[in-house]
């Protein structure tokens, strides 16, 4: 069945049940909201237990990665983006999902082949930019903005 672009769009349409758009908004807000929140909370409980702000920042980093990491591993991560959609795209949650699930979906192709290979396939471009950028913007300051 040959069809044009415009075609293969109505068709689609035609066979899709409409989004509730406003429902979807709302869980997005509240579950982003609630992760956020719970950063908040994380970093609150750090510093009173004597952290520093960088530190405690650091520290609920790394609570939320490995929050996340280990919510995907038990495939409920999957679960709750089904129904917040964008809500569990508050980056550091979203990104730790992003990393663990191609490792999880290729682990039958071995360690290094599969999960090792399959862990940097989000990662790889993500860290080559960034620290293509970061390299960038120092030559920047260092060329012309050294004082």
């Amino acid at each position: 069945m040959d069809m044009t672009n415009k075609e293969y769009g109505q068709y689609v349409n035609a066979k899709s049940k409409p989004s509730p758009l406003g429902r979807d908004m709302l869980w997005a807000f509240v579950v982003g909201g609630l992760i956020c929140t719970v950063g908040q909370a994380l970093l609150n409980l750090y510093q009173n237990a004597g952290m520093g702000r960088d530190d405690a920042g650091s520290a609920v980093s790394m609570t939320l990665i490995f929050a996340a990491a280990l919510l995907t591993g038990l495939g409920l991560f999957d679960k709750l983006a089904k129904r917040a959609g964008a809500g569990t795209l508050v980056p550091i949650t979203g990104f730790a999902n992003a990393m663990v699930s191609p490792a999880l979906e290729f682990k039958s192709e071995g360690m290094v082949t599969g999960t090792g290979a399959k862990l940097f396939t989000v990662a790889g471009p993500v860290l080559v930019f960034g620290i293509s950028a970061s390299i960038l913007y120092g030559l920047i300051l260092l060329l012309f903005f050294r004082g």
